[in-house]
């Protein structure tokens, strides 16, 4: 490179760290929904010298206290319990809307019509990276936390703390710009909800786990859903890379005209891509993993596997790093975790199975006998379509608000059918009627507010009661 080169190299790059500096300075933002995201942007725009206006139509006393203390003492305007109709007019330059507000917000529609641009959490924060951080998006109906962690873990295990989480895996991406620097790597789960307000955003590594029809009753229709999901590859250059589900038509479809370099996977067919293949997952015709022990079971997660493995590998991730952090993935807590084996029997926490369909999923998993524990709320679930994939069951602990439900459903199997009220009374009984080669799976096909504040919570329970069950069994 010549003198004139570098110098003018040189140039361009203090250009940009000029115009971030300046980006959202002394403007004036109104912050639609707190929860984390909202409270995290309203902290970095309040301290870049910006006039910040926070408002949320949750009553003070349902939101968390010291934050919404920390925020007026930085400086912040919160306008809380309701959405005053003169609140928002031209004199605000953005609207950062949090993903869970309704798209047809009336603060939205009044933004648009004033020409306000209206953007989220996410868009704000890409817009203040460091313009050489690598950002991966991960997104698709199903599959996106899952392969969001499992390559979060195996990239962090490669380059150690250059490594990030953030999205909507929990972590707001504002909540990490003070951490991230030059040439580091950041992990991002993108959903729908946070696609909506994105504008500029594009990840230079995205993938697309697969799509079917979700959240119609936030999006209004699927194929509104699937333009909300393809917008951040649609935003990509050909310096970028988009990673698809080969098996998935509306993969394909959707991102036919993307300009980015296409990359693929497959559970089904040998392609010059990522595929699985007599029990063990290829990169490009080179062996990667035996299935074998791979720990979390299904093929929607050696699908993720997959998915990991074709992002990692642009990173030049290493075979024996990849195994080494697989073969040890428990999954992500609470969705068919691995928790433990006892005397033989294998336990897996799959509370976040809320509805019928996720827990279709789990049974799918597994060719060994199973006990299952279902029920919770009651919501009129159907329990007969859990009937195609109910063959490997041998035994049923009935639970909750709809437990009477479940057992008249079960003993019309002809399975045997424990019904207890709660769980950890019945846990013991439904253990005693396993045996050594057995999976224990709680996977419920059904809410938890009946009993418990969030299914979390329930999750948590039953990883105890194996827990003690083991401490017994020494």
């Amino acid at each position: 490179m010549s003198n004139g080169q570098r110098n003018i190299k040189q140039k361009s790059i203090i250009l940009a760290i000029i115009l971030v500096i300046y980006m959202f300075e002394n403007k004036k933002i109104l912050i639609l929904g707190m929860a984390r995201s909202g409270y995290e942007a309203a902290k970095v725009l309040i301290k870049r010298g910006n006039t910040v206006i926070l408002n949320d139509g949750k009553e003070e006393e349902k939101l968390d206290k010291e934050q919404v203390e920390e925020l007026r003492e930085l400086g912040v305007t919160v306008v809380l319990g309701t959405h005053p109709d003169d609140l928002l007019d031209d004199t605000f330059d953005y609207l950062i809307k949090n993903p869970g507000v309704p798209i047809r917000h009336k603060y939205v529609v009044k933004a648009r019509n004033l020409n306000i641009e209206v953007i989220n959490e996410v868009e704000l924060a890409y817009r203040l990276l460091p313009k050489t951080v690598k950002l991966i998006g991960i997104t698709g109906t199903n599959g996106k936390t899952t392969t969001t962690t499992l390559t979060y873990e195996i990239l962090k295990k490669a380059f150690n703390d250059r490594v990030h989480l953030a999205g909507n895996i929990g972590y707001p991406l504002c909540s990490i710009l003070d951490k991230v620097v030059d040439d580091d790597i950041i992990v991002m789960e993108v959903s729908a909800q946070q696609g909506e307000n994105l504008v500029t955003f594009k990840p230079n590594v995205g993938l697309m786990t697969n799509l079917s029809p979700a959240h119609l009753e936030f999006f209004g229709d699927y194929d509104y859903y699937k333009s909300v999901k393809a917008k951040m590859f649609y935003n990509q250059t050909t310096d970028d890379v988009a990673i698809m589900n080969m098996e998935n038509k509306d993969v394909m479809d959707l991102l036919k005209g993307i300009k980015s370099q296409t990359k693929y996977f497959s559970s089904k067919n040998e392609i010059n891509g990522v595929y699985l293949k007599d029990n063990a997952i290829y990169y490009y015709g080179d062996e990667v993993i035996d299935t074998n022990i791979i720990r979390i079971k299904g093929m929607h997660n050696l699908e993720n596997c997959m998915s990991a493995i074709a992002i990692v590998k642009e990173f030049g991730v290493d075979n024996e790093i990849i195994r080494e952090v697989i073969s040890d993935f428990k999954g992500v807590e609470h969705r068919l975790e691995y928790v433990d084996t006892v005397d033989g029997r294998t336990f897996y926490n799959d509370t976040e199975a809320t509805n019928i369909k996720c827990t279709q999923i789990a049974l799918s998993s597994f060719s060994e006998p199973t006990l299952i524990i279902l029920g919770g709320l009651e919501r009129g679930q159907v329990l007969e379509d859990l009937t195609p994939y109910m063959k490997n069951v041998k035994a049923i602990l009935s639970i909750g608000q709809c437990r009477e439900r479940v057992r008249e459903y079960g003993e019309s199997l002809g399975i045997k059918t424990f019904c207890y009220e709660y769980m950890k009374d019945g846990f013991k009984e439904l253990y005693n009627y396993s045996s050594p080669g057995d999976v224990i799976l709680l996977s419920p096909a059904t809410a938890s507010w009946d009993q418990y504040k969030e299914c979390e919570v329930r999750g948590a329970e039953f990883k105890k009661l194996v827990n003690e069950l083991k401490e017994k069994e020494k």
